[in-house]
């Protein structure tokens, strides 16, 4: 008599499993490669894929998901490029506005003449001054030791109470996206305005001293004393700065709180 053979392994159900849980990924994932810090180059790409699969683990169960039939077939592409839209939407509203930063640092620089001290950054695939890479890492530690981060994935996620995977998205979100780009440039000009006033004035004062006095050549003169200016009203205005970096990201996370609610038709 032969023994027994072995019971086969009934896999349709786990792919089912995984076919749904990769609907619940592609909204996280997206908003992982356009969101800031963790959407920057220097940051391999399995990380972020292991990221995404491990935040959309608490969904489970959570979420009203269409049936694995209807998620195999040509139809649920339009419901694949909602999440991805919605993702990428999501974490575009907060890298324009994270932008504001290195856009205040790119002003102060070119205006104190310190744009020739650029460095490479890996996260603009460029060079950039060195003062907007410093306003960039500042706004970075605001935003991580305030958990900001925390604050944006868990926005990410209770929008799939509110928006499961396949309800339609409101084509307002494009107002919301371009809403946010005016924002940076406020934003901007709110962080660089104080150094900058007093650069305008350093100016109006090194044009008149040269000009009533000629042998005060301009760059010898007024180019040491703007540099110097500059450096003094960074450490005066150091904690100010700290002040605007975290309205900053109140306001990126509010911008964020907004998209997903306008994407939602509320």
């Amino acid at each position: 008599m032969e023994p027994p053979a072995l019971p086969a392994l009934d896999l349709v159900p786990l792919l089912d499993q995984v076919l749904m849980h990769f609907v619940l990924v592609v909204r996280i994932g997206a908003f992982l490669v356009a969101a800031p810090f963790l959407g920057a180059r220097y940051v391999p790409v399995q990380v972020r894929i292991v990221l995404s699969f491990a935040l959309a683990l608490p969904l489970w169960g959570r979420v009203p998901l269409p049936p694995p039939d209807q998620i195999a077939s040509l139809g649920a592409v339009p419901m694949i490029a909602g999440e991805l839209v919605l993702g990428l939407a999501a974490g575009s509203v907060l890298t324009i506005l994270f932008s504001a930063a290195a856009l205040a640092g790119d002003r102060i620089a070119n205006t104190a003449g310190l744009g020739f001290a650029a460095q490479f950054d890996p996260s603009a695939g460029g060079q950039t001054p060195v003062i907007s890479q410093l306003f960039t890492f500042g706004l970075m530690m605001v935003f991580v030791t305030s958990d900001g981060h925390l604050a944006a994935l868990r926005i990410v996620l209770d929008s799939y109470a509110s928006h499961p995977p396949g309800s339609p998205i409101n084509l307002s979100l494009l107002a919301a996206g371009i809403e946010s780009g005016a924002r940076m440039f406020a934003l901007g000009l709110m962080l660089s305005l104080p150094v900058m006033g007093l650069l305008v004035l350093v100016n109006v004062a090194v044009g008149v001293l040269t000009r009533s006095a000629p042998q005060f050549n301009v760059f010898s003169f007024g180019f040491p004393l703007t540099m110097a200016a500059t450096v003094l009203m960074l450490y005066v205005s150091a904690p100010h700065l700290g002040h605007g970096f975290r309205l900053l990201t109140d306001e990126a996370l509010l911008a964020l709180s907004a998209v997903l609610g306008t994407a939602h038709g509320q």
